[in-house]
């Protein structure tokens, strides 16, 4: 048993505000290991998990592939629950939840509606996207915990009164504090954010949500996810030389697509596995969003154990060595797909412009931009983010930037650096990692997302200019990092990002090509080499965590009813029990819709929480298809041209319902739900598409709205955008039983067509409450 002085001390020291990242695993006992140091009274549950595994693998009588005993083994009712993979929908009980600071303002905005008095399972807020990349990183941050500082207080007193754990505004990106904190084998975490597969990294299921369902589940309801099919993608080899994990999903994209992992988790296994760290598994994991993917994960490996004690948790290595088997896919378990990719033999790749699947080896990529017509001149690179900016990211773009800087060069683009954590900041601070960067020509922006989710003062170019630049960033959509659509904006590593940064030019391959030094000597870079860890331990840097009180009853939560910040939400109306008949269409899109052309970003971050004013960029970046041009519909009633947000507004004024029509995979990108609410407040009623990406399709349903998909995908041409649309059969709405569309020419000629959908029975309650929320009112009330 542990001494009572120690556990003491231990419990003294994790509530009086010290950040207790790496103190020894006093408390080691089997079943009795916290899920956090911020949580010591919340126990991993391996028992439960294992349980789980064991009556469905009983059930099902075959091999299990991971991703199914961790998903499976958090069922609510794993004896009943009908399981068939891309078929069924699940009911399941996630273990925590997260939630970045943009959509965290609606979700606990939700939870405050819903009248609960405290969350049901851990869950934290994290402040990074609110922070503008400008002058660097303390100037950046104090700017903007003034202008942000009604909504940091919203939020911290929120997560005080409803037991929410707050992570202040410079502690760092959410999916790198998950790792260092909170992911672990075996775990199931939802957060707000598409990129929350990171913590796949650490052998979780961690799945990227809308803020709707994060209230489920902190609410104690069990959450649903369709059953997703599993895609294996083997390693075999050893990466080496200049190539990198990032590689691997950058390859990865280039086969699947941006729609091709969609409804699927993406397994990793092989022998190649061992070769990577278990911070570049995360960055594997991470970018799975760029292709549509549920979630991705990796087995628990020696690799994922050195990071859980470097992190001060090894109890939970420990804990999960004793649960291997459960955190390992079975032999001769089945894939939905495989894919297999020799790391021996992977090469460096870059990908973009304008979307992350359109991969190039680096070494094509400067004749393939002169070929293209894109601008091979480099204006900047930026290295870091939630992606990419680990130790080992670090000591790898260090390691190419001292070389330059020993032959008397810097970089010939702008530069700048994203830690993704304070623990990052600090330690690469300490270990003269961000001064090498520094000295080469960069700025140390904060530890937040700045840039790469459009967070950027940028000043070096015009609106409109033709340019360049290269990220170790996820995504790369048209105008996602600066507002402006012409900046071709190239997806890669760390490293490769640096030399092509001291280079200038796509036209630079690290491989093969010379760079001439101060002296006008040519010499070639060397293949970077560093720790994927610290050798000393890491260093916490300051402590940014606040603990919600035992007690948060007499917290008072402010929202002034004048703020432009900040607005209570209103239930949305009920459906009245009829057709939706003569709809107008809002607008016909064109091509790529993603959640930045639904809701744009960037400066629209101010608003994530007061829903009618961010509604005034409702759909402002989708190309309408009867003119080409960018926010800019016809108004049906008027018959003039004007926004897209002031037409949507005039339609609800005069009480006319709407639809917008869209193209494939409509909604990718973000987890932003602002996506899905804005519609439907502003009078939206159907979403019709050739396809849907999963968040966003979920999200619509949550708010009430219909997203359904053309029967034949060639009917989207029988729609124009002068047309009036019904909707009819909605008393018969039932799962599995497409919808009939009337479609109403100007010339009074009329055509019909049959719409998918992928509603459940539970999913059709939503919608005739008119949102989730309403219907866990209705249940609540029903059960008191």
């Amino acid at each position: 048993k542990v001494p009572m002085l120690i556990l003491s001390f231990f419990q003294h020291a994790l509530h009086s505000g010290i950040r207790r990242y790496h103190v020894a695993p006093v408390l080691c006992q089997r079943a009795k290991v916290a899920m956090s140091h911020f949580e010591p009274n919340e126990h991993i549950n391996y028992e439960k998990l294992e349980k789980n595994i064991n009556i469905v693998h009983k059930r099902l009588d075959r091999p299990l592939t991971l991703s199914e005993k961790i998903v499976y083994g958090h069922l609510d009712d794993p004896a009943k629950q009908e399981i068939e993979r891309g078929k069924t929908y699940l009911r399941l009980r996630p273990d925590r939840v997260a939630m970045q600071d943009a959509t965290a303002q609606m979700a606990m905005l939700q939870f405050i509606s819903s009248g609960l008095p405290k969350v049901a399972v851990p869950s934290t807020i994290h402040c990074d996207h609110l922070i503008e990349a400008q002058l660097g990183g303390e100037k950046d941050l104090r700017r903007a915990k003034d202008i942000n500082q009604e909504v940091y207080n919203f939020l911290a007193t929120a997560g005080a009164k409803y037991g929410v754990g707050f992570w202040k505004p410079g502690s760092g990106i959410i999916h790198q504090i998950i790792l260092e904190n909170y992911s672990y084998p075996g775990v199931m975490l939802i957060g707000t954010d598409s990129h929350t597969p990171n913590g796949g990294g650490l052998g979780g299921i961690c799945i990227g949500v809308g803020g709707a369902d994060a209230v489920d589940v902190m609410a104690g309801i069990p959450w649903e996810l369709k059953c997703p099919k599993v895609i294996g993608v083997k390693l075999t080899g050893k990466l080496s030389g200049w190539s990198s994990p990032k590689d691997v999903i950058l390859k990865v994209a280039g086969i699947l697509t941006v729609k091709g992992g969609t409804g699927a988790i993406i397994e990793y296994h092989g022998p190649g596995v061992d070769s990577i760290s278990c911070t570049g598994m995360a960055t594997i994991c991470n970018m799975g969003a760029e292709i549509g993917a549920t979630t991705s994960i990796f087995p628990y490996n020696a690799r994922m154990k050195k990071y859980l004690g470097k992190t001060g948790r090894a109890d939970i290595a420990a804990l999960a060595d004793e649960f291997q088997q459960h955190l390992v896919p079975d032999s001769g378990c089945q894939y939905d797909q495989v894919i297999e990719i020799n790391l021996s033999e992977l090469k460096p790749h870059i990908n973009g412009p304008f979307t992350p699947d359109l991969a190039h080896p680096v070494s094509d990529i400067g004749a393939v931009a002169e070929k293209e017509g894109w601008p091979v001149d480099i204006r900047v690179g930026l290295i870091g983010s939630c992606t990419n900016s680990s130790y080992e990211d670090m000591g790898r773009s260090a390691a190419v930037a001292k070389q330059a800087l020993a032959h008397g060069l810097k970089c010939k683009s702008k530069f700048t650096i994203t830690p993704g954590s304070e623990q990052i900041r600090a330690t690469i601070e300490r270990d003269g990692y961000a001064q090498i960067l520094r000295d080469v020509g960069g700025l140390v922006l904060a530890n937040a997302c700045g840039p790469c989710i459009g967070q950027w003062d940028r000043k070096d170019i015009k609106k409109g200019e033709k340019n360049t630049i290269v990220t170790s960033y996820n995504r790369n959509f048209t105008g996602r990092n600066d507002a402006n659509p012409e900046t071709h904006a190239f997806v890669t590593s760390p490293e490769i990002v640096t030399a092509l940064s001291i280079a200038g030019t796509l036209k630079f391959n690290p491989e093969t090509d010379y760079l001439t030094g101060a002296d006008g000597k040519k010499f070639k870079l060397e293949a970077p080499d560093a720790d994927e860890l610290p050798k000393l331990e890491f260093d916490p840097g300051q402590d940014t965590y606040q603990y919600p009180p035992k007690d948060g009853s007499g917290q008072h939560v402010d929202v002034s009813p004048t703020s432009q910040r900040l607005q209570l939400l209103e239930p949305f109306d009920k459906w009245d029990g009829k057709d939706l008949e003569d709809m107008l269409i809002l607008i016909k899109v064109k091509g790529k819709c993603t959640t930045d052309h639904i809701s744009a970003a960037g400066p629209w971050l101010k608003f994530r929480g007061h829903l009618d004013n961010i509604s005034n960029n409702l759909l402002i970046g989708a190309i309408n298809v009867e003119n080409g041009k960018a926010n800019s519909v016809r108004n049906a009633l008027t018959q003039e041209f004007g926004p897209v947000p002031d037409t949507a507004r005039y339609y609800k004024k005069m009480g006319v319902k709407w639809a917008v029509i869209g193209d494939e995979n409509y909604g990718e990108g973000s987890s932003r739900e602002h996506a899905a609410l804005e519609p439907r407040h502003l009078g939206g009623r159907v979403i019709i598409t050739k396809s849907f990406a999963r968040i966003h399709e979920t999200n619509l349903k949550k708010q009430g709205l219909l997203p359904l998909t053309f029967a034949d995908p060639a009917d989207y041409n029988k729609i124009h955008p002068v047309d009036k649309l019904s909707i009819v059969g909605l008393a018969d709405f039932a799962p599995g039983k497409p919808l009939k569309c009337i479609i109403k020419h100007p010339n009074g000629s009329q055509e019909t067509i049959m719409l998918n959908h992928t509603f459940n029975e539970s999913q059709i309650e939503w919608f005739q409450a008119g949102s989730a929320l309403n219907r866990m009112k209705e249940l609540q009330q029903k059960s008191s």
